[in-house]
């Protein structure tokens, strides 16, 4: 109940500040974009949009969320409630994956993209792992300059293989690497297993890095934590 009631509040605060809408629009432009492609580039490039915009907007969005929440000394209330840094930061990582998966099957149905399944589980893959390296750097940093800057060397490290992968032009070795199974998922193509296990490792390695940073940051901004 505790949780559920975590989630409800981060979608609301989502749709108060316009996420939701933000992403009906841009799925609007997406879709108009696709559609003016010739069609058999279609699924290839609506693979490209989802992995670089929805997928990834928890990379984006989580550095302005955490320094709003910091500024209005949410943290510090967080803290004294019976809330623990792991349901915070799982609560964050669902909620923006709820407005992800959205955002795919919106791009994924109108332009055919098939299977399905495969776009969706890939999107919120991406989805968890961008929301919690977004939250590892932002639990860290004091504004929003230091986030941009420490954010650009994950979005090279994540869409720089991701493009070339797709595009055909990497050895086979390199569908080991989580952001490369992560598009061959949304792109509907075969991925590697062992891939797969290693991208869900290091999801959950960053689910425990995450959470203790928010119980560090939560004790900085005068909270006992947990």
């Amino acid at each position: 109940m505790r949780f559920g009631r975590l989630i409800r509040w981060d979608v609301r605060f989502q749709v108060r500040y316009g996420f939701y809408l933000l992403y009906g629009f841009l799925t609007a432009l997406y879709l108009a974009l696709l559609f003016s492609l010739p069609e058999p580039w279609r699924k290839t490039a609506a693979a490209l949009l989802v992995f670089s915009d929805p997928a990834a907007m928890g990379l984006f969005f989580m550095g302005a969320i955490v320094l709003l929440e910091k500024s209005q000394r949410i943290p510090s209330l967080l803290a004294v409630l019976p809330v623990s840094p792991m349901e915070y930061v799982c609560s964050k990582a669902l909620s923006l994956s709820l407005l992800a998966l959205l955002a795919a099957a919106a791009l994924a149905i109108p332009a055919d993209c098939r299977p399905l399944a495969s776009m969706l589980l890939g999107t919120l893959l991406s989805s968890v792992l961008f929301t919690l390296a977004g939250m590892l750097i932002a639990a860290k940093t004091a504004s929003l300059n230091q986030f941009v800057l420490a954010a650009a060397p994950v979005e090279m490290l994540a869409f720089g293989p991701a493009c070339l992968h797709l595009a055909g032009i990497t050895p086979a070795s390199a569908g080991l690497y989580p952001a490369n199974v992560c598009i061959d998922l949304i792109a509907g193509r075969a991925f590697s297993v062992p891939g797969l296990m290693l991208a869900v490792v290091l999801m959950l390695f960053m689910l425990y890095a995450a959470q203790r940073c928010v119980h560090a940051m939560w004790r900085e901004q005068g909270g006992a934590g947990r």
